[in-house]
Parts: structure tokens; sequence; C-alpha cells
């Protein structure tokens, strides 16, 4: 699926403008809006609480213990993007740190999510750089093999295409494809709606009980009440 030793420059990103928008939504209700997909493994967590972030992905495939691809991702982020980045083997190490952090800020990128283990957790914090990651290591990492950017990769269990939507939060990371981009704002600005009638009659005190008819399917599949 990977060619390695490649950086693809011209990568058809979704639109800017819905990338936002399913970003506000935030990502559970993104994934469920897609039919409950496009979600990566929940041991990718942000490196501080309450991070938030959207964007088109920049993909960049590594390999174990080596950074080297991420300074050549660099030089393909436009704003609005998240780099999105697998590693070819199971890896702790921290690939990623201030300075890199520094400088996908200064070409405009959202955030990062990685595969991995990220670093100077304290200062990427202070710069209010959002990652992403599967592990918090203080090993570095060497400059020595190729990889690729802008590839297709399998980033903790989910496909990403360059140029796919990436929704991030406290609740995890969501990839909408391209091409499904519109279609699943458009799911999820419904689902979002529906939650909010249903908060009301909740905050109410209507029960859920009631609000979704769940007597009668209780009662038939024999729930008894004992006083």
């Amino acid at each position: 699926m990977n060619e390695i030793g490649v950086v693809y420059r011209n990568v058809r990103r979704a639109d800017s403008a819905v990338a936002a928008k399913l970003g506000a939504l935030g990502a559970a209700t993104v994934h469920e809006a897609m039919g409950r997909m496009g979600l990566m493994k929940p041991y990718m967590r942000p490196i501080y609480a309450g991070a938030q972030a959207f964007g088109t992905a920049v993909t960049v495939l590594l390999h174990p213990g080596d950074n080297w691809m991420l300074h050549v991702a660099a030089e393909q982020i436009r704003p609005g993007d998240m780099v999105v980045a697998a590693i070819t083997a199971d890896c702790t190490d921290g690939y990623f740190g201030d300075l890199l952090a520094t400088s996908f800020k200064a070409r405009g990128a959202h955030g990062l999510v990685i595969d991995a283990g990220v670093r100077d957790v304290r200062v990427l914090t202070e710069m209010v750089f959002p990652v992403w990651s599967k592990a918090i290591s203080a090993k570095g990492t060497v400059k020595a093999t190729l990889g690729s950017v802008n590839v297709p990769v399998i980033c903790a269990g989910a496909l990403v295409t360059p140029g796919d939507v990436i929704v991030a939060d406290d609740d995890g990371v969501a990839v909408v494809p391209a091409d499904l981009a519109q279609s699943t704002l458009d799911a999820a600005a419904a689902r979002e709606a529906s939650e909010g009638a249903k908060r009301a009659k909740l905050a109410q005190g209507v029960l859920g009980l009631d609000m979704y008819n769940m007597r009668e399917p209780l009662q038939k599949a024999g729930l008894r009440y004992l006083d």
C-alpha cells in the first residue's frame, strides 16, 4: 500500500470551511454521523486537557526511532493542515518536540496526530500546539531512513488519505474522507440539532426511558420492577 522515499506535493484537500464546521462539532458527533466509522484507536490521547483541533491531513510514513520525514513533511504544510504520522512498526520514542512544533506552527499547521511518542510536553502546552499521541517519551530519534509524505497511511487503526479531514479533541481522533466531508457535515449537523432538542427535554426532567420509548421493549425483554 505504501510507497517509500516519495513526497507528493499536489494534494487535493477537503474544503477548509467544511473542515472547520466538522471540527466545531467534535470527534464523537462526526464519528457517529459517519455510521460509527473513521475513529482512531482510543489510546490516541491529547497531550493536554481541552485540546481541540481540525484540519486537512498531511500524512507522513515514519520508521521506528526515526523522525527524518517529519522535517520533510514541514515543507508540505499549508495553513489549516493537520499532520498525521504513522509508523511502520510499533514505537513509542519521542519523535516530536518543541522545535518541530515551532516549525509546524510557522507553516500554519493546526496540530499533529502521531501513532508514537512525543516529548517537550510542557513547552508544547505553553505553545498551545495540540498533539495526539499514544505515548510521551523523552527518548530521542535519529534521522537516517527514508519514509514518505502524502501517501495513504494507517494511523492507530484508521486509514488516512492526504487531504482527508481530521477532527480531534478530548474524545479522540476522527478521520473523514475528503469525498465524504460535505455529506458527513450534513449528517453531523442534523445529529447535533436532534441532540439539542433531546438535551432540552432531559433538562426538563423527561426520562430517556420515555423519550426513547424504551419501556415496552424492556418489558418484552423481561425487565421486572419489584417493590
